[in-house]
């Protein structure tokens, strides 16, 4: 049979209540009954009855998180500091992988797991607004990503259009006139695509270069096969482009394989950026230059807003004026995929 909090008491020679004041960090207990207790507890091995205590404090100290793919990089990447942070607050995070489709989506935010957890982290690309809305399930919920903007939910995101016009004008001040694009999408799911489309097409008309549609590569994952399918076509072009901005990292690895692969010099004769500063990056031969979003404080800003949440009742209560949108920072980093 387990070992009860009555076998811990009984050793100790104190009351159960006792027992429970030292197993949940009371401070009232005296420094020696606090010893004996403790060493009843090592003696005989007890492990408390987390059910039980969530139960009776409504809360499990369990929160969820979802993702399309863990495994990409900057998924994993940003899940290892949502378990840090949220290790913080002494929660375990429980992690999901939706793979992007809508119905799963849809399960993760309708309460499926209402019973097991405290709070949920999502990053969709299927769902909608008009989803969002009429979700009836009251877990505390925080989006991430691109797909909603100013919805129903607490939102942590980066400024995707900046920053994808900061890596177009790097190659620009790097000398190239001739950039094309690889991850443009035509996909209800490819909100992170058009903004970052945007950017791209701001910076070239800011600098005065001309929008060519041949420069823009559709692709349908943002995985590493499809940035070396879509430099292949790139490299098959009449004119070849001067200058690459990758959608993500894993696209911009993908590209510099087909571009050793062909013997193509970078930068040399085609500079390459990608976006994510993801580990690989900095490891790859050149070192491929990126957008850097801040990753920690993205998990920062999400785990506290939903600490909030859990106090307040509701996304933005807090502060009386509905779910807040906020904006992580990101930088560039230059390295030798555009520097040399």
């Amino acid at each position: 049979m387990p070992t009860t909090l009555r076998d811990v008491a009984k050793l100790a020679g104190v009351s159960p209540k006792t027992v429970s004041n030292v197993v949940n960090g009371y401070v009232h207990v005296r420094p020696e009954t606090r010893d004996r207790v403790e060493r009843a507890i090592a003696t005989l091995n007890y492990r408390p009855n987390l059910s039980a205590r969530s139960l009776r404090q409504g809360r499990t100290g369990i929160i969820a998180l979802a993702v399309p793919e863990l495994d990409i990089p900057y998924f994993a990447e940003l899940a290892r500091h949502l378990v840090t942070e949220a290790d913080l607050h002494g929660w375990t995070v429980l992690v999901d992988q939706t793979e992007g489709v809508h119905e799963r989506e849809r399960k993760v935010i309708g309460g499926l797991r209402d019973q097991l957890i405290d709070g949920l982290i999502l990053s969709p690309l299927a769902l909608t607004a008009e989803d969002l809305a009429a979700r009836t399930d009251s877990t505390p919920m925080v989006l991430l990503g691109e797909r909603v903007h100013h919805g129903p939910a607490d939102h942590v995101v980066i400024d995707n259009i900046a920053a994808a016009r900061d890596a177009t004008n790097h190659l620009i001040e790097r000398g190239c006139r001739r950039i094309a694009a690889i991850g443009a999408q035509r996909v209800p799911a490819g909100e992170t695509a058009r903004l970052r489309l945007r950017g791209y097409r701001e910076a070239l008309a800011d600098a005065g270069l001309p929008y060519d549609e041949e420069l823009v590569t559709t692709t349908l994952r943002y995985h590493r096969r499809d940035g070396a399918a879509a430099m292949t076509w790139l490299l098959g072009l009449p004119h070849r482009p001067d200058g690459v901005f990758c959608f993500n990292d894993l696209m911009a690895l993908g590209a510099l394989r087909t571009l050793a692969e062909q013997g193509v010099k970078v930068p040399g004769d085609i500079a390459v950026i990608g976006f994510d500063d993801i580990e690989d990056g900095r490891y790859s031969v050149p070192t491929l230059s990126t957008i850097s979003p801040n990753k920690q404080e993205i998990a920062r800003l999400a785990v506290d807003l939903l600490k909030r949440q859990m106090v307040t009742g509701g996304p933005g209560l807090a502060d009386g004026d509905g779910p807040q949108e906020i904006f992580a920072p990101y930088k560039l980093t230059p390295r030798e995929s555009t520097l040399g």
